[in-house]
């Protein structure tokens, strides 16, 4: 593995982000076909909740490199 390599995100905070991301998506599909547009909505904001954990836990270390990651 190169030095240049950026680790192609396995970390805890990009996993968590994804994962957010990801079930935000599931569920406001799910509401948008059932019309419930106030959920719908909830779910884009857990979407954008799921960016701001990411950025947190980058800040704490937990990013590709971090201090308290195993590749480091």
């Amino acid at each position: 593995m190169s030095s240049n390599d950026p680790g192609h995100g396995n970390s805890v905070a990009s996993w968590t982000t994804v994962t957010i991301i990801m079930v935000a998506t599931a569920f406001g599909t799910w509401f948008f076909w059932v019309d419930q547009p106030v959920l719908v909505w909830a779910s884009a904001g857990l979407a954008v909740a799921g960016l701001v954990v990411g950025f947190i836990l980058k800040q704490a270390g937990y990013g590709v490199g971090g201090s308290k990651t195993k590749s480091h």
